[in-house]
């Protein structure tokens, strides 16, 4: 079954398809090698010949057939007629010497058969043949050994296809076993992610592949999935924890209103309270869906160049007063040099940075300073608000980003749980980092925000 799936899997199909492509290209090329070698081979055979002729015919001079029917006798005689061809015949073609039978030929060069000069049927020969004064010589060899360097080369060829074949067959088998246990690594992880275990996570190697590059940007999606089905369960949790108490408090209101008619006495306050609270569970709602628009990410279709600088300045411009009716003092430091361009949402951003100043101004006692200050580097924009209140505990920094949390000194405050919440979607949304820290006293909100 492992093994019929290995076959079918995308990795072996890609390994062979590799392989059957080099094959194919191996084969193109040894054909075309081989049909130059047999043509080089035959041109040389030809050169080899002329050469010989060439010396045998400069034994002979003027009236001196001799020394030409010696030279012929001599070659003849150490070499065999099966390895090379010697002739010389006289004009009425009666053999003068050499070490095959009589058989004239044209002159030039050609091949022929071994019968025709009286060898065992045999390699063909490949002569050339001439006159010298009026005489017939012809010098010949036998295609033998191009025939034996030939058959060397096709079976080099035939052993080296049969071992590439292999090669690729193996190569491809084991790149396809490694390659399918990372994708099995894969699926195993979704199968788990699939039945509820969201904590597993795929295992990556680290060296930056295509399969790692997908496996990191899966891990960072399960990551995100597992946030927000453990938000969701948390704010299901808080939900049912935190609405219980106002929805009891407006069950209580109903049941006084409905004595008091009971006894025809006058029910305006409660109905007035019963709104109030009403509207409390309402804006709480309201909230928590505005939450969850701005995590799917819908708003960053309307995201465009902003001035980060003047968002703030606006802020604390507004709020400067509602801090000095609380008897606190907000300030603006001296902004970046120039423009601080970042890619958003320009009301998103403002309700951000309102929140932040008005969860100071609700949580920090009179006498409280409030500071707004925007800074640069190299990459990005740092924009702090940071006061002089009493501050959140280092071990409640991370919690306070989760829907619906209160601090225990804070629920005495109005508020829903949310301010921060907000705070930390937009910022996401924004690809801004959020970082809370230490005033001394007091609390530093800083959010660092990619410039464009």
């Amino acid at each position: 079954m492992r093994q019929g799936r290995l076959l079918r899997s995308t990795p072996f199909r890609l390994a062979l398809s590799f392989g059957l492509f080099f094959i194919v290209a191996f084969l193109i090329t040894g054909l075309v090698a081989y049909g130059l070698m047999k043509r080089e081979l035959a041109r040389s055979l030809d050169v080899s010949i002329q050469d010989t002729y060439s010396v045998v015919a400069s034994t002979f001079s003027s009236n001196d057939l001799e020394d030409l029917v010696a030279a012929v006798s001599t070659y003849s005689a150490l070499k065999r007629p099966e390895d090379q061809v010697f002739l010389l015949l006289d004009p009425g073609g009666r053999k003068l010497a050499g070490n095959v039978q009589a058989a004239r030929l044209e002159p030039g060069i050609t091949t022929i058969s071994a019968t025709l000069m009286g060898l065992e049927e045999g390699d063909p020969i490949r002569v050339m043949a001439g006159n010298i004064g009026g005489n017939s010589l012809v010098v010949g060899q036998s295609y033998r050994e191009i025939d034996r360097i030939e058959e060397i080369a096709l079976m080099s060829f035939f052993w080296a296809s049969i071992i590439i074949v292999a090669t690729v067959v193996l190569g491809g088998t084991l790149l396809a076993r490694r390659t399918q246990r990372r994708l099995e690594a894969i699926e195993s992880t979704m199968i788990e992610v699939s039945a509820g275990n969201l904590s597993r996570r795929i295992p990556t190697r680290g060296d930056g592949d295509d399969i790692d590059v997908v496996s990191t940007h899966m891990n960072e999606a399960l990551a995100r999935l597992s946030g927000l089905v453990e938000g969701m369960r948390q704010v299901s949790a808080d939900i049912a924890h935190d609405l219980k108490t106002p929805l009891n408090r407006l069950g209580l209101t109903i049941e006084q209103s409905l004595q008091r008619l009971g006894e025809s006495r006058d029910v305006e306050d409660l109905m007035f309270d019963a709104r109030d609270e009403i509207a409390r569970i309402n804006a709480t709602f309201e909230a928590l869906l505005r939450i969850s628009q701005i995590e799917a990410g819908a708003r960053k279709t309307r995201f465009k160049a902003i001035d980060l600088g003047q968002i703030m300045a606006s802020v604390a411009e507004i709020y400067a007063e509602v801090a000095e009716d609380s008897m606190q003092a907000l300030t603006l430091t001296p902004l970046a040099a120039g423009p601080c361009m970042i890619n958003g949402d320009r009301e998103l951003l403002t309700q951000l940075f309102v929140n932040l100043v008005e969860n100071a101004i609700t949580h920090c006692p009179a006498g409280t300073t409030i500071v707004m200050s925007l800074t640069q580097d190299a990459h990005h924009y740092r924009a702090c608000v940071s006061d002089s209140g009493p501050g959140i505990p280092e071990a409640e920094r991370e919690l306070v980003f989760r829907r619906l949390y209160r601090l225990d000194k804070s629920r005495t405050t109005p508020g829903n749980g949310l301010g921060l919440s907000l705070v930390k979607a937009i910022a996401d949304l924004h690809a801004a980092r959020i970082a809370l820290d230490d005033n001394r006293p007091g609390l530093q909100v800083k959010l660092y925000f990619p410039r464009i």
